[in-house]
């Protein structure tokens, strides 16, 4: 593979360039040097003001903007002129919460997917890959731009590393961490969200001096600190959160708790899962300024963008749902830049800007005609045509599954209590939130506990893909994984931690599940009949790959098409969303941040079987 050369640090945000980089923009906005490109549009939206501008030119130099004005009314000279007089320009979109490490690609094959749909820039919240490499984490984010991406990524180094006191492993963040991250680099724009509210509220809480140090690094900075009040919906935790200095709140599904968190200064970044109702009841509650509403996307696979869009998707959504276009345009543009502090860069087509402008061929649809970024066209309609770097990652981007044995099915062997032939047995089932877990009583055979599948009772793992020892906590699970005989599904993909879960009929398809990804450096396996009958490959941290999201897709469709042949343990209680069918859905059913209370993780000191109510740090046997 041909490796782009790293590029001159104008693509990155250091204040040395920056004086350099506006300094010229001051002369070329004056007339007094040559600016390298000239845009002139047949409208334009002002964000700041909401307004639409008739007939107007946008003036660049280099990769920023130095003059936006009237056709014609620029006095300078101009290298190349473009005329655009059927189309309208706004701002390029941008995303306050995104994990690219959701799409599975790397930040150069995502900037491929998503900037024919308009997004240019994206804070991404890195606790994703921080959980796998803390160490590189920063440098893993800026190197396709360094290398000349036109997508620009500012890096919210992750709260969660690890996400709880009883997980561990790949990455540790505390005060000295975040002080240097936010030193190093301008791009650097805050924290990530804070997701371990127990350890916030809680002196007593085992992380509470490593999140409080972390927020306090990120207010020395000036920084933003994200949010995650998920369950947090009663007046006193409401307060407490926006107490806290948590800025920002992704995980609101109610009307009535957003127009809550609102009134008590917490900037809300709505998804599509709740946007329509959001969005209806706002309108009709009269909210008359907008400017503490963003969309987002969150966690979006490339299949999914592929089929939906990126954020793109949410701005119509919002007008459909009868939000204007002009204060839609503002929720991904003018607002997110806003709330991280990034007005200096992105948010707006204005002077010292990047140049990037999204330009529509009918602004109620949202349709999307061409994509500029950084001073040039990046997509036409859907194809993209910007620069896209060739990077070999290194090995410690690549080499992340760190296990130098054989797993065997003796490691998912659950003894039972001695001379017993059944034992009560602690179960868990995806998304269970209740302060108390289930207990059940499971037969005994050959002094091991069994599974029930009669009753939807199978055998979940977490296997510890970081000490090189692969330590392995189990536990039965209701109502998910596979009914069918020596089957098996496995990931590297479970946040947050992302260790290798596994759910399986037989301890012998679990163990070649858990092999199979070793090998392969992460993704998806699923076993079946002794042998592997589907693969994804997320070569790239355990959790992106370096390849184009047609290829993913493509992969994928195949795990999708395999797993159909399976039988899929089912508790209608579940959302019928998520289940029943291809259980994908676990691998955020390895959560341990609010509203969740008991959880398995990999053994730790604190949790030697690895099941612990995250709340109180309780711990249980898995069988007694």
């Amino acid at each position: 593979m041909t490796v782009s050369p790293r590029l001159p640090d104008d693509l990155l945000i250091n204040a040395a360039e920056e004086v350099r980089i506006r300094q010229d923009l001051v002369l070329t906005a004056l007339g007094k040097r040559p600016a390298d490109r000239l845009l002139r549009v047949g409208r334009l939206l002002d964000v700041h003001s909401r307004t639409w501008l008739e007939d107007q030119e946008i003036v660049i130099k280099g990769r920023r903007i130095a003059y936006v004005g009237p056709a014609a009314s620029f006095a300078g000279e101009v290298a190349e002129r473009s005329h655009e007089p059927d189309l309208s320009a706004v701002p390029g979109f941008g995303e306050a919460h995104k994990h690219i490490e959701s799409s599975h690609l790397t930040p150069e094959w995502e900037a491929a997917l998503v900037m024919p749909h308009g997004v240019t820039w994206t804070c991404e919240a890195s606790h994703e890959f921080s959980n796998v490499n803390g160490a590189r984490n920063l440098e893993f984010w800026l190197e396709a731009r360094r290398r000349g991406s036109p997508m620009k990524i500012f890096p919210l180094p992750g709260s969660a590393v690890p996400p709880t006191a009883y997980e561990w492993g790949g990455g540790y963040f505390g005060y000295d961490e975040q002080k240097q991250f936010m030193s190093e680099s301008l791009m650097v724009a805050g924290l990530d969200e804070v997701m371990d509210w127990p350890s916030i509220s809680d002196p007593s809480n085992p992380s509470y001096d490593r999140l409080w140090g972390m927020i306090g690094a990120t207010f020395e900075q000036r920084g933003v600190v994200e949010g995650h009040g998920a369950g947090l919906r009663d007046l006193a935790s409401i307060n407490a959160f926006a107490a806290a200095g948590l800025a920002s709140d992704h995980e609101g599904w109610f009307l009535e708790e957003i127009w809550q968190k609102l009134q008590h200064g917490l900037f809300i970044e709505l998804r599509p899962h709740s946007l329509p109702e959001v969005i209806q009841g706002l309108i009709e509650r009269k909210l008359a300024d907008w400017s503490q509403v963003a969309f987002v996307t969150d966690d979006r696979s490339a299949s999914d963008t592929l089929k939906m869009g990126a954020t793109d998707y949410n701005v119509r959504l919002a007008i459909e749902n009868g939000l204007s276009p002009e204060i839609a345009i503002q929720c991904v543009t003018l607002n997110p830049a806003r709330h991280m502090r990034l007005t200096p860069w992105v948010g707006s087509i204005a002077p010292g800007r990047f140049a990037d402008v999204v330009l529509l061929d009918d602004v109620e649809k949202l349709s999307i005609a061409k994509v500029w970024a950084d001073g040039g066209p990046v997509s036409a309609g859907r194809m993209f045509i910007g620069a896209r770097p060739e990077i070999d990652w290194p090995e410690w981007a690549i080499k992340t599954v760190k296990i130098d044995r054989q797993v065997t099915a003796a490691d998912f062997r659950i003894e039972a209590p001695a001379d017993r032939a059944t034992a009560n047995a602690a179960l868990l089932r995806p998304f269970h939130w209740s302060d108390e877990f289930i207990t059940m009583e499971l037969p005994v055979r050959d002094g091991a506990v069994q599974r029930d599948h009669d009753r939807n009772v199978t055998k979940f793992s977490i296997v510890d893909r970081f000490s090189g020892e692969a330590k392995v906590s189990k536990m039965f699970w209701l109502g998910t994984g596979p009914r069918t005989p020596d089957t098996a599904l496995g990931s590297t993909l479970g946040h947050d931690k992302h260790n290798i879960w596994v759910v399986g009929s037989s301890d012998e398809a679990m163990a070649m599940v858990a092999n199979a990804l070793a090998e392969q450096q992460g993704g998806w396996v699923l076993v079946s009949g002794g042998k592997v009958v589907a693969r994804v490959h997320y070569e790239v941290g355990g959790l992106m790959t370096a390849r184009s999201a047609a290829e993913l897709d493509a992969e994928m469709q195949a795990l999708y098409k395999a797993g159909e042949t399976i039988d899929w343990m089912y508790e209608p209680t579940f959302s019928p969303r998520w289940w029943p069918g291809f259980p994908e859905r676990l691998s955020f059913a390895t959560l341990t941040c609010s509203p969740w209370r008991w959880v398995l993780v990999a053994p730790s000191e604190r949790a030697p079987q690895g099941f612990v109510n995250v709340l109180t740090g309780e711990t249980h046997p898995v069988v007694w």
